[in-house]
């Protein structure tokens, strides 16, 4: 029976898959409420200030065109490069987040006629203002956001290091912390956002040759699509538009064409089960890249939360008052704020407040994410040693000190070895825990197994095949860390292992 589950599982995905691929389009029924998908933190085309509703550029812009429409506008916010595969599974019905029209994307979404025109540009520091052109960028540090024209750019460029982001906001955060050289974006979005922020130190320079346009995205062979081009046609004719670019803009709005050059050959496509698995296949030799990443941190993390724990347990144990009062205090911080917030402190937070110092100090992302997620298990870790330290009888203490045993040799060869058999089964599930918390490095756009499916789900658009590759990943690993820590548990146990019956003696 149990030889057989693993084709049973393999059955049940490629069914999923099945499923899933035979779904090419969801219900394209025509409701009077348009669900425009956004990312809020592409300011000016869509921000929130102070947290509140979201306004921006391409907020008035989708009103304005379901007004001339008679559609009511909903939006949805989410990230960037989730954008297109909302639009594939019909979360949302369009998409109007600065997405320039590109041939990769026609392969997959329709767009409407472009609405905007722009340019990228680079955005550096005093010490760097030389690196005006991509061609300065080769071999450089560069900061982008996932999914985007500039990241597509940068990927060109000779020798870069190209780090990805999710927001436009952090990319802007690791230039000013020093983690990079330089940060690629849109034109518009940089400006706008630079003197938002107070970052006038920051110097810009447009790359004119980068010409593209922006266009709202449906699904392929939408029935919105027509109706969205209806009302940009609309407002374009009558001075809406014009009245909306001012606004966010001071400047008047330039003519825009029909179609973007990229438009002028559209491709729709099917795919299939087969296409599927050509995709999942297609990103395994990326994924196992990020799997072998995942693996260094979670074993660096693990050994250094073991060795700091250790510690934090000792110190609980001890009569000290001081040390006592501190290891609380460091337990109930990292137990009681959220990783992901630990992770930003760390990485964006202390480099600022150690520059602030006048120090040069820009920490490595591996560095700084081993460091986070060592400190946070070191919390946990001194919880479980301590309780599996005072699972051991006293008594077995105090006859080891009757032998003449130092306190290191009592920790050691007595106490030790009898907590580790305790400790077993939660070391194995805090393991685990750290195998899956590896992906919240991807914040810091460090590229372990989860960060590497974002970057090909950004390429490919195909979030389900590549999310359940991902998945079989992290589940081969924790189900092969699983079955060690039982058998160790096995082994450690003497009296669950079956005993041989002697049946005769010569």
């Amino acid at each position: 029976m149990f030889q057989a589950w693993p084709r049973l599982v393999l059955s049940g995905i490629l069914i999923i898959f099945l499923a899933i691929s035979s779904c090419t389009r969801n219900d394209q029924s025509l409701s009077k409420v348009l669900q425009v998908g956004l990312e809020p933190t592409f300011a000016p085309f869509e921000f929130q200030p102070g947290g509140g509703e979201v306004v921006g550029f391409d907020v008035d812009l989708m009103r304005a065109v379901g007004q001339a429409v008679g559609l009511a506008v909903e939006f949805k916010t989410m990230n960037f490069d989730g954008l297109i595969p909302a639009l594939a599974v019909g979360q949302i019905q369009a998409a109007a987040s600065g997405i320039t029209i590109t041939a990769d994307r026609l392969e997959v979404v329709d767009f409407s006629r472009p609405y905007f025109e722009a340019t990228l540009a680079i955005g550096v520091l005093p010490a760097n203002r030389n690196l005006k052109t991509f061609k300065d960028l080769a071999g450089k540090r560069i900061a982008v956001q996932i999914g985007t024209a500039s990241a597509d750019e940068a990927k060109k460029i000779p020798n870069a290091n190209v780090i990805i982001y999710d927001s436009t906001d952090l990319s802007i955060q690791s230039l000013i912390s020093k983690n990079v050289d330089a940060i690629i974006n849109d034109t518009p979005t940089l400006l706008y956002s630079i003197a938002r922020g107070g970052f006038s130190q920051i110097q810009v320079f447009r790359q004119e040759e980068t010409r593209q346009y922006y266009g709202v995205a449906t699904q392929q062979q939408s029935p919105y699509l027509k109706l969205i081009n209806q009302g940009l046609d609309k407002i374009l004719k009558d001075g809406t538009y014009d009245k909306i670019y001012t606004q966010w803009f001071e400047s008047p709005a330039p003519a825009l064409p029909a179609l973007a050059p990229a438009q002028q050959e559209m491709v729709s496509t099917q795919s299939g089960l087969w296409d599927s698995l050509k995709i999942a296949l297609r990103s395994v030799p990326a994924l196992l890249q990020g799997t072998v990443i995942t693996l260094q941190l979670t074993t660096a993390s693990i050994v250094l939360g073991i060795a700091g724990g250790l510690v934090l347990a000792l110190v609980r144990l001890s009569q000290n008052k001081w040390g006592l009062g501190l290891s609380a205090i460091y337990i109930d911080f990292f137990r009681g704020t959220p990783l992901l917030v630990q992770i930003f402190m760390i990485y964006f937070g202390i480099p600022g407040i150690v520059q602030g110092l006048g120090l040069d100090f820009s920490p490595d992302r591996f560095v700084a994410s081993v460091a986070a997620l060592s400190l946070n298990e070191a919390a946990y870790m001194a919880e479980i040693l301590r309780s599996g330290l005072q699972a051991v009888e006293k008594g077995q203490q105090e006859a080891a000190e009757s032998l003449g045993f130092s306190g290191w040799q009592t920790l050691r060869h007595v106490v030790f070895p009898q907590a580790f058999r305790q400790m077993v089964p939660a070391l194995g599930n805090e393991f685990i825990s750290m195998l899956k918390n590896t992906s919240l490095v991807a914040v810091i756009g460090y590229e372990e197994l989860f960060r590497k499916g974002q970057l090909i789900v950004a390429d490919e658009y195909r979030p389900f095949e590549i999310y359940t590759t991902v998945a079989i990943i992290y589940l081969i690993m924790t189900v092969i860390a699983a079955r060690g820590f039982d058998y160790l548990e096995y082994r450690l146990y003497p009296d669950k292992q079956p005993h041989k019956i002697i049946t005769s003696v010569k």
